[in-house]
């Protein structure tokens, strides 16, 4: 006569093993996110709030890919600071930043770093993506 035995019940799966993995995921990723502040850059928004009247010449900064143009003219980054200081009224003069649509955020934060540097604080960024 065959004897058939009988079926082993299914085993459960091991949640230990698998709260053990989530914990190391958490910890890899907590170790691996940059944890520190990053920097902000104070900008204001081209139209939002209330202007006053614009005083002087223009002050319009295009940044693209790695090139800068003031009021239409290339320029390098060593000499927009510079540049733009011939055109200033006043210390507390805005400039305005326009990012065409090839710049990135690396450009934009490169070319308003150098004018804060140069003691330049009021950047207004115009959006729009430009030629």
């Amino acid at each position: 006569m065959i004897r058939l035995s009988r079926p082993r019940p299914a085993r459960r799966p091991g949640l230990v093993a698998m709260i053990d993995v989530i914990f190391l995921l958490i910890v890899f990723f907590m170790v691996a996110a940059r944890l520190d502040q990053q920097e902000a850059l104070p900008l204001s928004i081209a139209g939002a709030g209330a202007g006053g009247a614009w005083e002087g010449p223009p002050r319009l900064v295009e940044i693209g890919a790695q090139a800068i143009w003031l009021n239409g003219v290339s320029i390098s980054l060593a000499e927009l600071p510079e540049a733009l200081a011939a055109l200033m009224t006043d210390e507390g003069a805005p400039v305005i930043a326009l990012p065409r649509a090839e710049a990135t955020v690396a450009d934009l934060a490169q070319v308003i770093g150098a004018l804060r540097g140069e003691g330049i604080a009021r950047v207004i960024l115009a959006p729009g993506g430009g030629p």
